[in-house]
């Protein structure tokens, strides 16, 4: 599976990454940027459970709202 969050749909970033110095633009080098994704188990109101991968920020909204009654 790709790492994406299932939720809020964030994932891979690239860019560049800057030498300290930032007087040549030559020196730059390929990065990568990744979530901070957690797998989780969560239960929705039908009372099914499912595994997730979302990222942390979206589990503390999950944690928070009423769309799913019980967080593993």
């Amino acid at each position: 599976m790709a790492a994406r969050c299932e939720i809020s749909g964030k994932g891979v970033m690239t860019g560049h990454k800057i030498s300290i110095t930032r007087s040549n633009v030559s020196r730059r080098a390929n990065r990568t940027w990744k979530p901070n994704l957690k797998k989780i188990r969560v239960m929705d109101e039908n009372g099914s459970v499912k595994t997730m991968k979302i990222c942390v920020k979206e589990l503390r909204n999950l944690k928070k709202s009423k769309k799913y009654s019980r967080v593993f």
